[in-house]
């Protein structure tokens, strides 16, 4: 999901760059609000976990990469918009220092990782974690939420390489920049996600079930509550 510098034209990259700035603005006030200094190693510690896990890259055919975000898990954690500006300055790191993904990508590559794949698992991780059940039921719905959530990251990503061809032509009608069209990079991203998405799902239950177990408690000063280890509290 990683996508690289000379695969997206200056139209989609500006816009991408515009539509992140203000989310990084109220990202940076709602962590400021919500998350007590005590926390704030955490946030770090959040940041060094994506990047971490994000260097198990895979290439795509006809697409970017594939790779685990643990952006789920991070917003389960800390909330949504911790996640935002901990995995951004993951990817920020990675394109800057190590020149994974685009710099002039990165706002895209944040919108995709950092925005819509956290809150996305984030808000169904709510809507099913909203009934109470056993440990097997909570740790299935951590796990279907990061399972989808890398899936739609991969998606976003897939489109805003995908419509390349649509809008940036040259002369001789020519891409300009990415040469494959949708039809080509939403199934080859749906694909190999299937199978990150389930690296994504076992990292998520299995570390909140580890948290649960020790009782490790959320920024919220919330204990998992809602997981049981061997229907034990």
């Amino acid at each position: 999901m990683h996508i690289p510098d000379g695969y997206l034209g200056p139209q989609t990259y500006v816009a991408m760059y515009g539509v992140m700035t203000p989310i990084w603005v109220v990202a940076a006030r709602k962590v400021r609000q919500t998350l007590r200094r005590r926390e704030v190693p955490r946030l770090a510690l959040a940041a060094a976990f994506s990047f971490v896990v994000m260097l198990f890259s895979l290439p795509v055919p006809g697409g970017t990469t594939a790779h685990p975000v643990g952006g789920v898990l991070i917003a389960i954690l800390l909330g949504p918009w911790a996640a935002v500006i901990s995995i951004s300055v993951a990817l920020a790191i990675q394109a800057f220092v190590f020149g994974d993904g685009g710099i002039t990508a990165l706002g895209a590559n944040c919108f995709s990782a950092a925005f819509v794949g956290p809150f996305v698992g984030y808000w169904l991780w709510s809507f099913l974690s909203r009934r109470p059940g056993s440990g097997r039921r909570a740790g299935l719905s951590a796990a279907i939420a990061g399972f989808i959530s890398v899936n739609a990251t991969a998606q976003v990503a897939a489109v805003l390489v995908g419509i390349q061809p649509l809008i940036a032509r040259g002369a001789d009608g020519r891409p300009l920049y990415f040469p494959y069209p949708l039809s080509v990079t939403i199934p080859a991203m749906a694909f190999s996600h299937l199978f990150v998405g389930l690296a994504e799902a076992v990292i998520t239950a299995g570390v909140l079930a580890y948290l649960a177990r020790e009782e490790i408690q959320l920024s919220a000063g919330n204990r998992f509550d809602s997981f049981e280890i061997d229907g034990q509290p």
